[in-house]
């Protein structure tokens, strides 16, 4: 048997430790973790190994040359492009030759027993066996189900919380048949997960699951790397360290020859050290991993850390839970709680202070008596990842800096044709106005043309970015609505849609890399300033062409419309006048300092609005919340609609509509909806909102996410607060109603949501508890996982995506049945965490 290592990743997750060696040439008790995985491969009597290269190769082939060293055969396959993970693969079938082989990455830590996961192949017969284990968070990997007799019944790769359903996942350690090779196409992005395992079981081949006991980890961030010394040094996990171990009081020290130990040095816990290593008189050393060509100064205590080569620690230097890369100095009198990344080429003066979790990016020099109390370049939350659902979210100037608005243009720019034009808008706040700058000058270094819209809202930029074809993304910049210190930058699409998650990645990974496209000065972009009258324009004069706009100017019907300070204040009430709505404004005149408490702002207008409503008969009211996406609703009596309310009034006026049309019309909402009404007239999917296409968009009348978004597709595919408040007005003109009559006809029925504390380590259990619990009942695993226990009761738990907690949604015919499932549900969530 041979063996195929994948040693091809970018390792973009765990930087800055892979600034500049690839994430398999991380150091393990000193060792290249993909030196420990081909030496427990070896012990088994395998000694051809395959290895794929593609990020930083060299390093790679310079440690291990052609192996003979560790008394093995190496071939190196480098293929000409990212051909994904089986593609790869496919590169090596010459090499393979026809007998059975495994695969297995070289970033990870296991001790797996891989002669059971051989022999249990052999006994199945498999053409494929994927190797399974199960773990606290299975966000980043393979989730898999197998029935009894071991046949893969359903997997799903990387999914959100809302579609894991079980803590069971791929560990990308597979026994392959060389046939399957022939399955997979030459010189082709293809993926196992995505591509093969699928194509495979539409052809009838079972895929078997081997479950494996024992210690697996994917160190795929910098947590993760220092959990393995964690559980290394606290001895979860047994590795071969080599070197001679001695017995001290407290403690083993492992260690390396040509090293010069002080005598009064004091060993706790397990210590191991490299080659020329110095280590002065009076230092302590608790569960310590030290490389090799490192002097660590008299009197320091040094507790949890990880040192890696050619490190200088001047004397009483106080390091805890810290992780120290090559080529690093730190000054006398440093102290470094835990949670410290040191990336490689710093040097940290003395008297420096640094405080928990702070990340210092490559080649940084701190100055003497520094208090580093956030990470340097980068901010804590960009560790791992950027992006949310295709959103750049932080505190402004601190996590979202100058610096990072500029890299992040120049990320995203990279990713268009250079002489692109990118459409860019931000709200009025001070803090989107000095990011909005920063990230035109990034556009510009890459090529981008702009059209700089400055402040206006979302929406309207959007409607301009989807009806011209000549642009080619948006980006708006606005204040975070529930916390002002934060801002929130958007990227669109050329559809005016959010940027999708493989878009998202890549321009993720260019900010990592700093793969950047800086131009030839001839070819710097320009910006184009627009006064909005234009957008303005269009914008109302898409809203005529739709609406029957003749009708408001000859009814008896008046509104109160509350824009909240947004910038929809600046075109909206314009349009409302020339379609001869009749209506009270309120707050149409920018306010930053009303918008930095949303909840106040938010009461008050409920309570003004309510109150005029009634004072005045007026017919209803509309709250266009700030950014112009989000509605909310007041019916005639003053009395404010609920989510629920809001969304079957909604539904019927449509309802209504299609019926006087003579036709069906189509709505999408999401899975945690209530379903129990139905509309004669409407064709209701319910689903998961991800990664949509316009085209897709498009073939509903209604896209709504039952938060108070509405997307009336016939206007724009994307959220809409001004368009849908026109749109709901014309409905209720148009059939004759009040919103307090729909009120009346809505059903009574238990419809409630609630949030339960979850660590992230227990919401893969959850799933697979929830799951189980499924199995005798009709069940969706569409998005989270939900449960019918009658004809219209049912229960849908969804871990939410951010945060520590789960989203439970619970509809039944009444209350006492509602009440009944949330009592046996939380009971059932509460012994499945204690189990």
């Amino acid at each position: 048997m041979k063996a195929v290592v994948m040693a091809g990743g970018f390792g973009t997750r765990i930087q800055p430790l892979t600034n500049s060696i690839p994430k398999p040439m991380l150091p393990i008790m000193n060792r290249p973790m993909m030196e420990h995985t081909i030496m427990s491969l070896k012990a088994l009597g395998i000694t051809d190994f395959i290895v794929l290269l593609y990020f930083k190769p060299d390093v790679i082939k310079e440690y291990f040359k052609d192996g003979s060293q560790w008394g093995i055969n190496i071939t190196y396959v480098l293929p000409d492009d990212d051909y994904g993970t089986a593609g790869a693969v496919k590169k090596a079938q010459e090499f393979i030759g026809k007998e059975n082989f495994i695969i297995i990455s070289g970033d990870l830590v296991t001790d797996f027993d891989f002669q059971k996961i051989f022999d249990y192949h052999n006994s199945k017969k498999s053409k494929l066996t994927i190797t399974l284990t199960s773990v606290d968070n299975p966000l980043e990997f393979g989730v898999v189900i197998a029935n009894k007799e071991g046949k893969i019944e359903k997997f799903l790769e990387k999914p959100s919380w809302g579609e894991v359903f079980s803590d069971t996942i791929n560990t990308g350690i597979y026994i392959i048949e060389p046939e399957i090779l022939d399955y997979i196409p030459n010189n082709e992005n293809f993926d196992f997960a995505k591509d093969l395992f699928p194509l495979l079981m539409r052809k009838g081949i079972d895929l078997m699951a081997g479950y494996a006991q024992g210690y697996w980890r994917d160190v795929g961030n910098p947590e993760s790397y220092r959990d393995v010394y964690e559980d290394l040094l606290s001895g979860k996990i047994k590795l071969n360290l080599g070197g001679e171990a001695v017995k001290y009081i407290d403690g083993v020290l492992i260690c390396e020859e040509d090293n010069t130990l002080d005598e009064s040095v004091e060993v706790i816990g397990i210590v191991v050290i490299g080659k020329n290593v110095t280590v002065k008189k009076g230092t302590k050393l608790n569960n310590v991993v030290i490389g090799d060509n490192v002097t660590i100064g008299s009197s320091s205590k040094i507790c949890n850390t990880v040192i890696w080569n050619d490190v200088v620690i001047g004397r009483n230097a106080k390091l805890d839970g810290c992780v120290i890369c090559n080529n690093t100095h730190i000054g006398k009198n440093v102290t470094a709680k835990s949670g410290l990344i040191l990336a490689e080429g710093c040097e940290l003066g003395e008297l420096v202070m640094v405080e928990k979790d702070v990340t210092i990016w490559p080649d940084k020099v701190i100055e003497d008596a520094s208090i580093v109390s956030r990470s340097v370049i980068l901010g804590s939350k960009y560790k791992n990842s950027i992006f949310e659902n295709g959103m750049v979210i932080g505190k402004a100037n601190v996590e979202i800096s100058c610096e990072m608005a500029t890299k992040l243009a120049e990320a995203f720019g990279a990713q268009l044709p250079v002489g692109s034009t990118v459409l860019v808008s931000r709200d009025n706040s001070k803090s989107s106005r000095m990011l909005k700058r920063a990230f035109l000058g990034g556009l510009l270094s890459s090529g981008m043309n702009v059209l700089d819209y400055n402040a206006v809202s979302s929406p309207v930029m959007r409607c301009s970015l989807s009806s011209h074809e000549e642009y080619g993304a948006g980006v708006h910049v606005n204040q975070k609505l529930d916390d002002p210190t934060s801002v929130v930058i958007t990227f669109y699409n050329e559809e005016a849609l959010r940027i999708n998650t493989e878009v998202a990645k890549k321009v993720e990974k260019a900010f990592f890399k700093e793969t950047f496209r800086r131009v030839d000065y001839s070819r710097i972009g320009q910006i184009y300033n627009s006064d909005h009258q234009k957008e303005y324009k269009e914008y109302q004069k898409g809203m005529e062409d739709l609406l029957k706009s003749h009708m408001f100017k000859c009814l008896d019907c008046r509104v109160a419309v509350d824009m909240m300070h947004g910038m929809a204040s600046e075109v909206f009430p314009t349009i409302l006048n020339d379609l001869g709505v009749d209506h009270i404004m309120f707050n149409a005149h920018p306010d930053e300092r009303r918008l930095e408490n949303i909840n106040t702002l938010t009461k008050s207008t409920n309570d003004d609005m309510s109150a005029v409503i009634k004072a005045l008969n007026l017919d209803a009211g509309f709250m266009i919340y700030p950014h112009g996406q989000r509605l909310e609703m007041m019916c005639d009596k003053g009395i404010l609609l609920s989510k629920q309310s809001a969304l079957y009034a909604v539904l019927t006026l449509l309802n209504m509509e299609a019926e006087n049309l003579g036709v069906k019309k189509r709505v999408f909402l999401p899975t945690w909806a209530a379903d129990l009404v139905t509309f004669n007239h409407l064709e209701i999917e319910y689903g998961q909102y991800a990664n949509f296409k316009s085209e897709k968009m498009k073939s509903y009348d209604l896209v709504t996410t039952g938060e108070g978004n509405y997307a009336f597709t016939e206007f724009s595919t994307h959220r809409d607060s001004m368009y849908a408040t026109l749109k709901i007005l014309e409905m209720i003109v148009n059939h004759h109603v009040k919103l307090s009559e729909i009120m009346e006809t809505m059903p009574r029925f238990y419809y409630h949501s609630f949030q339960v504390s979850c660590k992230q380590s227990q919401k893969g259990k959850m799933m697979r508890m929830f799951l189980e619990d499924a199995k005798d009942k009709e069940s969706s695993t569409l998005d989270g996982v939900k449960i019918w226990l009658d004809k219209h009761d049912w229960i849908l738990m969804i871990p939410d995506q951010y945060n520590d907690h789960l989203n439970l949604y619970i509809q039944a015919k009444n209350q006492i049945a509602g009440e009944k499932i949330h009592q046996i549900y939380t009971r059932k969530i509460e012994e499945w965490m204690a189990s």
